[in-house]
């Protein structure tokens, strides 16, 4: 198992730590739904150092990315980040991703952990024809997310950039706890806002103990991958591996937003042909009526207890304590306020088909 620079450091916190992506990583500190809460109402640091992180550049580096990405790099300026997703030439999807432009002729790409190895080979294939330089940096790159609501005035603590001056999905590079060239992004994966910065993997330790020191009057807490998917999935922000994946189309996850017909892209046609005759099943979200806990593949099932559907996430929500879930539902059961069931232990447990976000 390969173990991130800040390792030592959550052992020394007391972190549990599991297997996740191939790393040893906090699965959590103090406790999920205190870590939650932190996030939520105060703010909380996550070492996503796991993540992958490519460089593109070169004079075709933009063709490439316009090439394999479903969203529309047109629309991109220096000092933007977009989210976008790799189709698989089969209607599925190889991951979603971040793309941040640096320059007209450099991007720096974000991956997911799981996927480091296939996205690469995958962008390496279709490189064959736009011959762009392909850069792996994700040994050498950490990773840290300041979520909350007080996240701003933690970092602010640390750097002379004007964070405020940082809108949403854009970035900039500066000096954090006196480390020069670190990527500083307003992006997160929690829905409370904050900032992802990257950096070398030798400076990670004295940023996250400068971190841990600027958010203490604030009520700062270190938090773990448990809190992180909780936080996510009440957003309602997809998990790949759980609600995306090679068989899964972006249209059918709820990802039309970043799937732009005006350009050429792998899988276009078929997706147009799929966005005109419609979906057959569609990502949702769903509430427990009853008190229960939905988990990934759990069968769903309509009111005469035909299966219409399967979980793909599914949780206690902290802030409303309740089960919720991500599910793929057969048409026409996917419309909102759709009474629905979920098979739990052989028992069809009555939920309901919800708009997302479950928390606002």
């Amino acid at each position: 198992m390969k173990k991130t620079a800040l390792f030592d450091k959550h052992v020394s916190l007391g972190a549990k730590m599991v297997p996740f992506a191939g790393f040893e990583m906090p699965v959590q500190y103090s406790g999920v739904t205190e870590e939650h809460f932190a996030v939520r109402e105060k703010v909380g640091i996550f070492d996503v150092s796991h993540m992958g992180q490519f460089l593109v550049e070169g004079p075709n580096a933009k063709s490439l990315l316009q090439y394999v990405t479903t969203n529309n790099l047109d629309t991109l300026e220096n000092g933007k980040a977009q989210y976008t997703c790799l189709p698989n030439g089969n209607g599925g999807i190889v991951d979603d991703l971040i793309v941040y432009k640096m320059s007209d002729e450099k991007y720096f790409v974000v991956v997911n952990a799981s996927n480091i190895d296939k996205d690469w080979a995958h962008l390496t294939k279709y490189n064959q024809e736009y011959n762009a330089q392909l850069t792996n940096i994700s040994d050498e790159t950490s990773l840290i997310a300041i979520q909350g609501p007080k996240a701003t005035e933690t970092l602010q603590k640390l750097t002379d950039t004007p964070l405020s001056d940082i809108p949403y999905y854009h970035f900039t590079e500066g000096k954090v706890a006196g480390f020069e060239d670190i990527i500083i992004s307003n992006t997160g994966y929690t829905g409370s806002g904050g900032f992802e910065i990257y950096f070398k993997n030798e400076n990670a330790a004295a940023i996250w103990d400068a971190l841990l020191e600027a958010g203490n009057e604030f009520g700062l807490l270190p938090c773990g991958l448990a809190a992180r998917d909780t936080l996510r999935l009440e957003k309602g922000f997809c998990l790949y591996g759980n609600d995306i994946d090679d068989t899964t189309s972006p249209l059918e996850a709820g990802l039309g937003w970043i799937t732009k017909f005006d350009k050429e892209f792998v899988d276009k046609d078929r997706f147009a042909k799929q966005k005109e005759e419609g979906i057959m099943r569609k990502l949702v979200g769903f509430e427990m009526q009853e008190r229960a806990i939905p988990r990934h593949d759990y069968e769903v099932a309509d009111a005469e207890g035909n299966i219409i559907g399967k979980v793909t996430s599914g949780t206690m929500s902290p802030m409303k304590n309740i089960g919720i879930g991500l599910a793929y539902i057969d048409k026409p059961h996917y419309k909102i306020g759709t009474d629905i069931f979920i098979k739990i232990r052989n028992k069809n447990v009555p939920a309901k088909v919800v708009k997302l976000p479950f928390v606002s």
